[in-house]
């Protein structure tokens, strides 16, 4: 994640690991030294920590896999984790195993300086597939998912019930959304908040039948069905019953949601973390997000993976780490410590019967789409954003034609 709300989920959920393994003097790859004896060579650990319940969880994780694999382990926190692996691999000295949003994937996998072990993992294929469609490159899965998140419908319930709605009204499909969205919005309240980006937009358009990347890896935001979603979306805005957080001089959804500006937000469960923290009166329930007009069901995912420097001085360490960290016990172990969804479809009954509340954000991973993802995507995105926060007064027509002729060129240079 790469994204605003990318910030905002490490603060909620104990925010993005990322494991880093410093490769000494670069290294040659080799799983063994010359002499044929394992490589122990030390694994420097480096994250971003939102708290002491995530560091305490790292430092655990690290210090188990050096009992077990005699690999030693040093643990450091990143202040900036994109800028420092960006200066690793400038320098000739990447790190070893370390923590790749998807976009930043499809940078290093472009320019090859990613270590392809994924697909040969024995788990491979227990990964959901929109986790593992985020870190597949020219039709190979490169590194492993490390966790996940949905986007879900998070519902007041006093306001529920204040407006006189029931279970029965929670909404599934856009009409309904609408009409609870406007018996929700009162003076000093609105019904629906969501973030001004295409990361908490873009499941409209899937849910309308469009598609954002399709499979074929080409961008196709200006259809017809894109138009509709996004015209259905500045309809509401127009209406004052969706409001974007500026509007509500809040921050973020989340932050909206918790102050109770707004009655229901679409968000990640993120949101959770926040919610404990910052507004532990507030009581909520969560639903699915309501499917779109023709009954298509479609949320985005959002994830990072474990990338492992192809030029690492010990490969067969790094790649025994990530299988580690990725085992289900030690995906349960970072889930119960800081909130994490896992990444392993396998672990699903288990992680709903332990968070019972958020069940629906497993459940939406059947149906889940990857958030948009292309290499040197940066500049094209922040335009498309930005036209998104304009969209009560902007066309709808033309912040799609806009964003198409930005991000097609990127897609095409994946080939």
């Amino acid at each position: 994640m790469k994204h605003g709300k990318a910030f905002l989920a490490a603060a909620a959920l104990g925010g993005m690991l990322v494991f880093v393994a410093a490769c000494g003097s670069g290294g040659s790859g080799s799983a063994a030294s010359s002499a044929g004896k394992v490589n122990k060579t030390p694994l420097t650990l480096m994250f971003g920590s939102s708290g002491p319940a995530e560091t305490k969880a790292v430092d655990t994780a690290a210090a188990a896999f050096t009992k077990q694999s005699g690999i030693k382990v040093k643990v450091i926190a990143a202040s900036n984790l994109t800028q420092q692996l960006a200066q690793g691999f400038a320098a000739g000295h990447p790190p070893d195993v370390f923590y790749l949003d998807p976009g930043s994937f499809q940078n290093y996998a472009k320019d090859n300086a990613l270590y392809p072990y994924a697909q040969s993992l024995p788990n491979a294929k227990d990964f959901y597939p929109a986790l593992r469609t985020a870190f597949t490159y020219q039709g190979k899965f490169i590194c492993d998912p490390k966790d996940a998140s949905t986007l879900a419908l998070y519902i007041n319930t006093a306001d529920w019930k204040q407006a006189g709605l029931t279970s029965a009204d929670i909404p599934t499909n856009w009409d309904q959304l609408a009409t609870v969205a406007k018996k929700l919005t009162t003076g000093g309240r609105v019904g629906l908040v969501l973030d001004n980006s295409h990361s908490e937009l873009d499941e409209f358009l899937y849910q309308n039948g469009g598609t954002v990347v399709g499979s074929n890896g080409k961008v196709d935001l200006d259809s017809s069905q894109n138009v509709a979603a996004l015209t259905f979306l500045k309809k509401m805005l127009s209406e004052g019953i969706l409001k974007f957080p500026p509007s509500l001089s809040s921050g973020w959804s989340g932050q909206a949601f918790g102050e109770n500006k707004a009655a229901m937000d679409i968000v990640g469960n993120w949101l959770v973390g926040a919610m404990q923290s910052d507004y532990p009166s507030v009581h909520y329930q969560v639903a699915t997000i309501p499917a779109g007009p023709t009954g298509t069901a479609a949320t985005l995912s959002f994830t990072n993976c474990w990338g492992v420097a192809r030029s690492s001085a010990n490969v067969a360490g790094a790649v025994d780490f990530v299988k580690f960290l990725t085992t289900p016990q030690q995906q349960m172990a970072f889930s119960k410590a800081f909130g994490v969804i896992p990444s392993l479809a396998t672990l699903q009954s288990q992680w709903q019967s332990t968070f019972p509340n958020l069940a629906v954000h497993t459940k939406e991973l059947a149906y889940a789409h990857p958030d948009i993802a292309l290499p040197n995507d940066t500049q094209a995105l922040t335009s498309f954003d930005s036209a998104l926060t304009q969209l009560v007064t902007g066309n709808p027509a033309t912040i799609l034609q806009n964003a198409q002729a930005n991000l097609a060129p990127l897609a095409s240079q994946d080939g």
